[in-house]
């Protein structure tokens, strides 16, 4: 092989990764957006709602029971059959797991995580991080629970959450159930929190019913206080 032949095949190579760079350099701008593309779907794909509800109990009360008996949280839920502490957590604390069973046989369960806790401002997050067969993902699942004191034993709980589906599509419905089942969860906490009866799916229904009859008759008090008023 003579110098020009060799000198030929280097300018041919060189040409040859030139282009590829040149190829390479014009694909990135698409694949950096196709990457951005995708991120922005998955996040629209997360759902979201918060429920903020009056509780008639003590802000310490009520914080007892969804702050500090974290692993306890059956007592104080309508769906949730039983619950414990697991991996080794014995108390409410940053980091502290729970498993939550949503039937007897121990098929249908979460397992959640306390993080971001502060007992001082009454409020964690509540993070899932195995499903089950529950169709939720859990890189994309947790909940705030926060508590603020009223004064006159009143309290404030709000429940902030974000979610995603297994398949996305299913978020929308998903929403509602879940907004319905957090605002029977709070009715519950109210309950527990006033009487310290555990609340089950047995017993609900006829919690339920009581308690929207005293909000009933409330609303009427108030209507009848306001017109004696004017």
């Amino acid at each position: 092989m003579d110098e020009r032949t060799s000198l030929l095949q280097i300018n041919k190579h060189s040409v040859t990764l030139t282009q590829m760079d040149v190829i390479i350099k014009s694909l990135l701008p698409l694949t950096l957006l196709l990457f951005a593309v995708s991120v922005v779907q998955a996040q629209k794909k997360v759902q979201t709602f918060k429920v903020s509800q009056v509780i008639n109990a003590p802000a310490d009360k009520v914080w007892a029971i969804v702050g500090q008996d974290y692993g306890a949280v059956a007592n104080s839920h309508p769906r949730i059959i039983s619950s414990n502490y697991i991996n080794g957590s014995l108390q409410a604390r940053e980091g502290a797991e729970r498993v939550c069973n949503f039937n007897d046989k121990g098929t249908q369960f979460l397992h959640e995580r306390m993080v971001n806790y502060d007992p001082d401002n009454m409020t964690f997050v509540n993070q899932v991080f195995h499903a089950g067969k529950f169709p939720v993902d859990p890189d994309y699942t947790r909940a705030l629970y926060k508590v603020e004191d009223l004064g006159n034993g009143q309290s404030r709980m709000t429940f902030d959450m974000q979610f995603r589906t297994k398949p996305a599509m299913m978020g929308a419905l998903m929403k509602g159930n879940f907004r319905k089942l957090i605002e029977d969860y709070f009715i519950s906490i109210e309950h527990h929190a006033r009487t310290g009866e555990v609340v089950n799916k047995e017993n609900f229904k006829q919690i339920k019913k009581q308690y929207k009859k005293q909000k009933v008759d409330q609303s009427s008090s108030d209507m009848e206080m306001a017109e004696a008023a004017e």
